[in-house]
């Protein structure tokens, strides 16, 4: 019986996870209102009454959404903040990883997508406001401290920390959408660009 209830959990877990990147795409290409249950289901190959098996509305899925890739990546970055390295080697890791990212995951970037248009729309589940007022600035506040560490290492550039920090991101979630809303090959600039714009 133990062994049936978890495998059961995990069917659930990944038609779920199923749901979750059909809907993303929609999502982040035609948005929540132009989106209907019954576009997430033929993107999934599901029946529209099996969505609702998992799910009670698309604003639930919409949500969910929103949730986990904000707590993605305010995880990576309080992982990063105590990481045992000096901080110009954690900003340097962190551009790395996030322009590799960006190359190789069409879900990042439609996830960088998908956020700024929430951010930026009224017309969204309160829930979803909620959480994007809750944790958007995280990632922000926490790279400010791993810039403020590096300056006084000597290492990273002379600068506000919160500004410096909110250029980092800018670019980042500009690069991600940049690559999102093309279909074409499309150039991504080299990490050690950006890298250059904050390590001595």
């Amino acid at each position: 019986m133990a062994r049936k209830k978890i495998d059961n959990d995990r069917m659930r877990e990944e038609k779920k996870n199923q749901i979750l990147a059909g809907a993303l795409q929609l999502f982040a290409t035609k948005g929540l209102f132009a989106t209907k249950i019954k576009d997430i289901a033929e993107t999934v190959g599901m029946a529209q009454g099996l969505i609702y098996h998992y799910y009670k509305s698309k604003d639930e899925i919409y949500v969910e959404l929103i949730n986990n890739a904000l707590d993605k990546m305010n995880e990576a970055v309080l992982s990063l903040k105590e990481t045992p390295l000096p901080a110009h080697i954690k900003i340097s890791m962190a551009i790395e990883e996030l322009i590799k990212t960006i190359k190789e995951s069409e879900d990042f970037t439609q996830t960088c997508r998908l956020i700024a248009h929430a951010t930026n729309s009224t017309a969204i589940p309160e829930e979803a406001k909620r959480l994007i007022n809750e944790k958007r600035d995280i990632p922000y506040i926490e790279l400010a401290k791993i810039i403020a560490e590096g300056q006084g290492e000597g290492r990273i550039v002379a600068g506000e920390p919160m500004e410096l920090s909110v250029v980092f991101w800018t670019f980042i979630n500009g690069l991600a959408t940049y690559k999102a809303t093309r279909q074409a090959e499309t150039v991504i600039p080299d990490a050690k660009l950006l890298i250059k714009m904050f390590i001595n």
